[in-house]
């Protein structure tokens, strides 16, 4: 047969093939048609319900299987039949209390998609596509096949069209507080045994940079991704952890989540982008999950916070005994409130533990009677006197007894919120305490920070009494290790942060260079220069916001103007540049000011920052750089004003762990 012949009979097979395909799929196109996603019925797919996702027409995600393996079922997923389907546009704006941006846009087009198998069995696939990324989830309507749903496994897979670089945060196991480093390995070099924790980063050379993470989780289990077992291939599998009781005990047939139709899973969140800097720019998490269920929210309000668990202990040059003790704690009010701080932060050991304590947990004294060397009266009335609002710990087991007790008291006492520590899980039994915490806190007016926690994933927006969490590995651990370095800094923002705001405890004023560094608990130091110190506060999202070090170390310092002025809630967000594990520069807007953020790892580095955000006329920077010598003297900044406008392009020199940092206002005003 002619070479010619056989090149059209195989494009005319091509061509027969995507006709078929295109006629048992649907799609959704994001509103700049940039970014689609195509679902694809079991009879287009290989027995397999399917998707696929483009950016810029070029093929991100190959095709995927979908579906759900319930208990007493065949799974839920082969040989479905599109039934129907249901596209919507949807173009609102809404305002939120405190967060990146005052104000948040919810562009999107969805898609409803309904699928039905041989046995009457019907399950929905509900897609929704952004500008800056798409997002599906399950949604299993109710239905005579089964009422009640014990979900093993989810058999959601991501397939990446190219082999792409990421940078997974690596587990020891379900039970995790999200605290380690970021590695960078090629999705083909992931082992089948690692457990990878959200958002996961990835760039796929010649087609863009994505993360995936969750969206909305509730009466549910969070995900994970596992590579497939298979070697050289590029494929990732979900991972649920199984379910637990309030008591840590596992379900006894490994369910991972047991509901009730009709049910959905949560927005499993595809972020996309050119660059891995527009990454951050994205609300799309916030856009996912419902509407603030909080009709005041004047009562919720960002702000710095001094705290006395980084320091506490061996306060320098005070005329009292350092430790949990009320002399202490006054220390801490008196410097929030000199400093203009709204908030003081008192940590562990502030309650007394009853030394009666039963084998079945706390008693309501564990977080309601103060520690024997603490007066709470006094330091309530001596705060209020201050206007200085105090923040609690806790334990997350003595909240969960006593909830209901604890919250209505610090209500009664004029406590801000509480900081709730060592949950370390996020199986459906745990995901649902958070609601329950976050629901039952702001009947309360209580604000809360969850420590030991998993990554978030939007409740915020329903309930914006949750500050911010941690689920990073954050500045504490420069007290027993030499992990957070300014790599890993430099990470942050493309990485954990892309899920929402994080608890880092910024503030070491205790700079070191590497050579120089030594972990400690007493006056602990931080690796980096002060001026990528000061920039993490502009870098680093969260409403609440620590400044870490002891009252003594800000004296007389000049930087400490900087973290004095930065706010902790903004109106804009732009990224300026930057590559993971690298270097990144974010401008932030509140009001009429901006600061600038850049930092660098161990490289020395010189940036450029143009500054055309700026909106029209004559403004000045102010600017906190490293100085000439910074690499060996770590605390060492230069202070410069300059005249700047949006045609302005700074040129910013870093050196080695170095930093800069810079307040921007219009002429006239300081």
């Amino acid at each position: 047969m002619p070479i010619a012949r056989v090149g059209a009979l195989c494009l005319l097979a091509l061509l027969a093939a995507d006709t078929a395909i295109a006629q048992n799929s649907d799609r959704v196109t994001s509103p700049n048609g940039q970014i689609t996603l195509t679902l694809f019925p079991s009879s287009a797919s290989g027995g397999n319900l399917g998707y696929a996702v483009d950016f810029h027409g070029k093929r991100m995600i190959e095709e995927s299987k979908l579906g759900l393996e319930i208990a007493g079922q065949p799974e839920l997923g082969p040989d479905m039949r599109l039934t129907g389907s249901q596209m919507e546009t949807v173009d609102e704006n809404y305002a939120i209390p405190v967060g990146k941006t005052s104000s948040v846009r919810d562009h999107h087009t969805s898609l409803r998609a309904e699928f039905t198998d041989a046995s009457g069995r019907r399950l929905t696939i509900e897609v929704r596509a952004f500008d800056d990324g798409v997002a599906f989830r399950y949604s299993v309507p109710e239905q005579a096949a089964f009422e009640q749903v014990k979900i093993l496994h989810e058999s959601t897979e991501f397939t990446f069209a190219k082999d792409a670089e990421s940078y997974p945060l690596i587990l020891d196991g379900f039970q995790s507080s999200y605290e380690d480093e970021y590695q960078l390995r090629n999705v083909s070099g992931l082992h089948p045994d690692w457990l990878i924790g959200l958002p996961y980063l990835a760039h796929e050379p010649g087609v863009g940079w994505m993360a995936i993470t969750e969206a909305d989780i509730e009466n549910y289990a969070g995900m994970y991704l596992r590579k497939s077992a298979h070697f050289g291939d590029f494929v990732l599998h979900a991972e649920l952890p199984p379910r637990r009781d309030e008591g840590g005990r596992l379900e006894p047939d490994g369910a991972a989540v047991v509901t009730a139709t009709p049910f959905a899973s949560p927005w499993r969140v595809f972020m996309i982008a050119d660059e891995p800097g527009k990454l951050i720019e994205s609300n799309i998490v916030l856009n996912l999950n419902p509407p603030s269920k909080i009709a005041d929210t004047s009562w919720i309000q960002a702000g710095k916070s001094a705290w006395d668990w980084w320091s506490g202990d061996a306060a320098p040059s005070v005329s009292f005994k350092t430790g949990v003790n009320t002399a202490t704690m006054k220390h801490y009010i008196d410097f929030a409130s000199a400093s203009g701080f709204p908030y003081m932060l008192i940590d562990a050991g502030w309650a007394a533990v009853d030394p009666n304590t039963p084998k079945d947990g706390p008693r309501l004294a564990d977080i309601t009677r103060t520690a024997p060397e603490i007066d709470m009266p006094e330091l309530l009335r001596y705060a209020q006197q201050k206007n200085v609002k105090l923040w609690l710990w806790a334990h997350w087991t003595s909240v969960d007894k006593y909830m209901d007790q604890a919250f209505p008291l610090f209500e009664k006492w004029g406590i801000a919120g509480v900081k709730i520590d060592f949950m370390n899980r996020d199986d459906q039994w745990m995901v649902a305490w958070y609601r329950r915490v976050a629901a039952n806190a702001a009947e309360h007016h209580l604000m809360i920070d969850f420590h030991g926690a998993f990554k978030p994933d939007g409740l915020r927006r329903t309930y914006p009494n949750v500050m911010t969490r941690e689920g990073v590995m954050g500045k504490e651990y420069l007290k027993w290790s030499a992990q957070v370095t300014p790599a890993h800094n430099a990470t942050l923002p493309f990485t954990r942060m892309l899920a929402g705001p994080m608890d880092y405890t910024p503030g070491a004023f205790g700079n070191s260079n590497l050579a120089d560094f030594i972990p400690r608990h007493v006056e602990p130091m931080g690796l980096d220069t002060r001026a990528q110190e000061l920039a993490l506060y502009v870098l680093f999202e969260s409403p609440l916001q620590m400044v870490s070090d002891y009252p003594e170390h800000y004296e007389g310092q000049k930087e400490f103007d900087f973290i004095k002025r930065v706010p902790t809630t903004w109106d804009e967000v732009r990224s300026i540049g930057g590559l993971p594990m690298q270097w990144i520069s974010l401008a932030r807007r509140n009001g009429t000011d901006w600061y600038v953020g850049t930092i660098t790892n161990w490289d020395k580095r010189d940036v450029k920052i143009p500054l055309h955000f700026l909106g029209t006329g004559q403004y000045v920077a102010e600017i906190y750089a490293d100085a000439p010598d910074a690499a060996q003297e770590a605390t060492h900044t230069v202070l410069t004003r300059q005249n700047v406008d949006q045609n302005t392009v700074l040129d910013v020199h870093m050196v080695s762990g170095g930093g800069n940092a810079i307040w921007i206002h219009p002429v006239g005003q300081r």
